[in-house]
């Protein structure tokens, strides 16, 4: 078993249905007695102002009648930033089977962050038994943008269901760089200037729920300025596009509560979808903001799609000001490179 320092979930009144242990868990052996999966499961208790780690009690019992004694059930509990990241690189050094986000998409981020270290996927101590610990998702945060893409529904239960079944498809994981910093992973999409400077703001306002969105967006708009960008798509030439409002790079849909930016990436087509924006003014984004949570902005003039393996984005007159976010999380500024990691881990679906 997993012997990290958390605490394995005791039995308690269940909130729930009760239901059978199922007898169709896709990695269970027909033998008498097969080895018990090993299930991490990080929470963020402080997520959604204290929402998450409330219905994650509540879930518990639910979770243990599903899974019943085909899996040993562990529980940590996220103390600060990136605490999820170390807690997920120990669980798959020491061979558990999955490592479940529970929460929204920053706990998610950081759960996918800590599939990779020194820019190669951390794997089992013992690197002579070939074992892949996949990724799992039970969404209980501000925002659930990544599980839209897949059509699931912002609900635990369905999520624990998936668990149940345990069927996996291999995903794709975007990759930022810096000359001379770290890499960093995405899972959903990373975005640029006004987008990405409207989740910084966001982010101190996520007690309001999606609220913050709005609030972040309005904050963003105070003094924005269109810059000119330099950009090289599939390591070709460079080319400059006048006064980009956004730029968004997507492994998957949805970003900004429930925004259909990238409606046509998908974390299984080996390749990412790259949105421009140019040239908007904040009428304009009243104007057609239902086309973009609809996803049909792409008819819209001024707005570019297209499909890469990687881009780079420089600024044509350097300010260090262009905000680069991905997954929701501020990242600093350009310039910046993205790339993608076609199957790169292993996702219950």
């Amino acid at each position: 078993m997993v012997s990290l320092t958390m605490t394995v979930i005791s039995m308690a009144k269940p909130s729930f249905p009760q239901q059978q242990p199922p007898s169709d868990l896709s990695t269970a052996s027909s033998s008498a007695s097969p080895r018990r999966r090993d299930l991490v499961f990080i929470v963020n208790p402080k997520g959604a102002n204290g929402r998450t780690g409330r219905e994650w009690k509540k879930l518990l019992p639910y979770l243990r009648s599903r899974l019943g004694t085909d899996c040993n059930i562990c529980e940590s509990l996220t103390s600060g930033p990136s605490h999820a990241i170390d807690i997920t690189r120990e669980a798959i050094r020491e061979g558990a089977d999955a490592v479940v986000a529970v929460g929204g998409d920053g706990t998610l981020h950081e759960v996918v962050n800590g599939f990779f270290w020194g820019g190669k996927l951390v794997s089992k101590h013992d690197s002579k038994v070939p074992h892949t610990t996949a990724l799992g998702l039970i969404p209980l945060g501000t925002g659930s943008d990544f599980a839209r893409t897949f059509g699931w529904a912002n609900d635990p239960v369905d999520a624990i269901e998936r668990l149940v079944k345990g069927s996996r498809s291999r995903i794709d994981v975007g990759v930022i760089s810096k000359e001379g910093g770290d890499l960093h992973y995405f899972i959903n999409v990373a975005d640029i200037h006004l987008s990405a400077k409207a989740g910084y703001h966001a982010s101190k306002y996520k007690r309001f729920g999606n609220l913050c969105y709005v609030i972040g967006a309005l904050q963003a708009f105070f003094k924005h300025h269109n810059q000119d960008l330099k950009i090289r798509v599939n390591d070709g030439e460079w080319e400059v596009y006048p006064q980009v409002t956004a730029l968004c790079i997507g492994n998957a849909q949805y970003f900004g509560g429930g925004m259909r930016i990238t409606p046509n990436a998908h974390p299984t087509s080996g390749n990412l979808e790259v949105v421009t924006l140019q040239d908007f003014k904040w009428y304009d984004f009243i104007m057609k903001l239902h086309r973009l949570y609809n996803g049909t902005h792409l008819s819209v003039n001024n707005v570019l799609s297209r499909s890469a393996f990687s881009i780079e984005v420089e600024e044509v007159v350097g300010t260090d000001s262009i905000y680069v976010q991905s997954d929701g999380e501020h990242l600093g500024f350009l310039p910046r490179k993205f790339s993608i990691l076609p199957g790169a881990i292993s996702m219950i679906c």
